[in-house]
């Protein structure tokens, strides 16, 4: 019976998540991994059933974390609802601002995995969304925020910013990350409109 040992598991995700991003889920084989990884293709069915099961754990891997972060700054009654705001698009932006790759994925795969397999797709995603929703809807609440819808907003969000982390992934030699995160808090704290005061 074959085991499973040391950090081939983290390898192979690894692998994955450079293999996705250069070729895209659809055309990647398991093969590519295995080689990437350095270890046999037999090794990976230790850990994973398909190609799919290893999308879906890089998924997991990325939401996850997320998650417990933005929950520790929902709860931590120190901050300033529009601190939080902050955090919450730093939280997004650390995740990503040392692995393009890992932001290919996740701008390029997601919706795939989200159609396809919904059931199986991570709950943390949809947990992190809701605790996202309800700083946004006590934010709301307390006056601190503009009274916009929630989902409507939260659609906005997370569609610009995976625009704006494909571009960044493209190309990160030339785009700075901390700079379109700033821009991102500017925008949506601020908006576009000018304030005039009248004379």
């Amino acid at each position: 019976m074959r085991i499973k040992e040391g950090h081939k598991e983290k390898d192979i995700l690894d692998a994955a998540v450079e293999v996705f991003a250069e070729h895209g889920y659809h055309k990647a084989k398991i093969k590519d991994i295995a080689k990437r990884a350095n270890v046999a293709v037999g090794s990976i069915y230790v850990y994973y059933k398909n190609k799919e099961t290893i999308l879906l754990k890089i998924f997991e891997n990325i939401w996850s974390p997320l998650y417990f972060e933005l929950k520790k700054i929902s709860d931590n009654k120190k901050l300033s609802y529009s601190e939080k705001f902050d955090y919450l698009i730093d939280v997004v932006f650390d995740s990503f601002i040392e692995e393009p790759a890992k932001a290919l994925v996740f701008v390029n795969e997601q919706n795939f995995l989200l159609k396809k397999s919904p059931k199986r797709f991570t709950n943390f995603y949809e947990l992190f969304m809701r605790e996202g929703e309800k700083i946004f809807k006590t934010g709301i609440d307390l006056g601190v925020y503009n009274n916009v819808d929630v989902h409507t907003f939260r659609r906005f969000i997370l569609g610009g910013l995976r625009d704006l982390l494909s571009v960044w992934a493209e190309n990160p030699n030339t785009e700075d990350l901390n700079s379109i995160r700033q821009s991102v808090k500017a925008f949506c704290k601020q908006g576009i409109i000018k304030k005039r005061t009248e004379k």
